[in-house]
């Protein structure tokens, strides 16, 4: 008990940097809050630091080999109707996560003891308040030396979310450009679909992909929203994709993963959810 307590204060300590307004402190009997241990993870863990570099030097060596071969293609089976040959080289990266942290709104939400709450969440993005994750800004920001254009495609919504967005990673030093035609949010008046395989596209008429990264299946295939198996077998069916030319980068705080691990409960039942998530 006494080491859980002092997990919780720790944690409560760190998170609160990021709250707007103080708390009080914590005691003994502080409810616990299901994305608490994997917010903390993100935010204090050497291992995820570690990974993360790990993960964009590897991404780095990639995109070498990418401009190297004049005819190397990224997108999934299914995406590209034209020839990628000699097309000018590009990446495609989800941004949430991916390039940019938001463990500061996660520790609000546990600070609150919420759920996710959209309004929340659009007061966030307003903020501008996303931090570089580690080997992020470096990685897209040799790439862009390289002559490599960057994309961005991210499910945060147009148009509201999209001034917020580019100024943020503007800010950050992410190659955004100006009028941020790189940055491709859900609602895109170019390929407005829900799912971001026809934001990706879009990319692949213009562009060969060398490189694709994210931390949600659904930034490298659509059709994810199947149950655990199917995803698993999603993901072996593209085996010889990751690590070559998709990177996944580690996200324990939300995800679609979650959807399938509860997907016999309904919108309610708070224990069918937390049940299903210890399911082994």
């Amino acid at each position: 008990m006494q080491s859980r307590i002092i997990l919780v204060t720790a944690c409560t300590l760190l998170l609160a940097a990021c709250a707007s307004t103080p708390t009080a402190p914590v005691a003994d009997s502080a409810p616990a809050h299901d994305n608490l241990d994997a917010t903390l993870w993100v935010q204090t863990s050497a291992e995820y630091r570690a990974v993360m570099i790990g993960a964009y030097a590897s991404a780095r060596l990639q995109l070498e080999a990418g401009l190297a071969d004049p005819c190397w293609d990224a997108l999934p089976r299914g995406e590209r109707s034209n020839d990628p040959c000699d097309l000018p080289p590009a990446i495609i990266a989800d941004a949430d996560e991916t390039a940019i942290d938001n463990t500061g709104f996660q520790a609000q939400r546990i600070r609150d003891g919420q759920g996710f709450v959209y309004g929340n969440w659009l007061a966030w993005v307003e903020q501008r308040r996303s931090r570089a994750l580690p080997g992020a800004l470096a990685f897209f920001r040799y790439a862009a030396g390289r002559g490599v254009s960057v994309y961005f495609i991210t499910n945060r919504d147009a148009p509201q979310e999209l001034a917020a967005t580019a100024d943020n990673l503007r800010r950050l030093g992410f190659p955004i450009a100006e009028d941020a035609s790189n940055l491709l949010l859900r609602g895109d008046p170019r390929a407005p679909a829900r799912t971001k395989g026809e934001r990706r596209r879009w990319v692949g008429e213009r562009h060969r992909v060398l490189l694709m990264l994210g931390d949600n299946l659904g930034d490298f295939l659509d059709g994810i929203d199947g149950d655990v198996y199917a995803r698993t077998v999603l993901t072996e069916q593209n085996g010889f994709r990751w690590g070559r030319q998709w990177f996944m980068l580690p996200n324990p705080t939300y995800g679609s993963w979650e959807a399938a691990a509860i997907a016999d409960c309904d919108d309610t039942p708070t224990a069918c959810k937390r049940a299903a998530l210890r399911y082994d």
